[in-house]
């Protein structure tokens, strides 16, 4: 079974950046489907961005240009570069395969909270 632990949320101003991070365990990631997902208050959990074992992306339109996904398989790792936030995306950001594995698969999340 496969676990992710995310980090690097925070509070940050309209307009600035942060990185977010995702560790995998075990050793099915280099070959999974990664997305980053938000939640945001009172709304159902949606998928932001997604990458491939390759390296391939795909991003919702509300996110291109501004956030970027990667990873790293040898680290068991997953990113979102996240730019030029706005208040609305204030969120609990979590990271999952594409389609997420199962209910017993999600982390705590990490807290992204855009506010001036």
């Amino acid at each position: 079974q496969v676990q992710f632990v995310e980090s690097g949320g925070g509070l940050v101003q309209p307009g600035g950046s942060l990185r977010l991070s995702c560790a995998a365990s075990g050793s099915l990631f280099r070959i999974l489907v990664m997305g980053w997902y938000s939640q945001a208050p009172g709304k159902e959990r949606e998928r932001v961005a997604m990458i491939t074992s390759s390296g391939s992306t795909t991003y919702a339109d509300s996110v291109k240009g501004r956030f970027t996904i990667s990873r790293d398989n040898a680290k068991n790792t997953v990113y979102l570069q996240m730019n030029s936030l706005k208040p609305e995306e204030t969120a609990v950001y979590y990271c999952n395969a594409v389609p997420p594995i199962g209910p017993a698969s999600w982390g705590q999340g990490t807290q992204v909270t855009v506010s001036s």
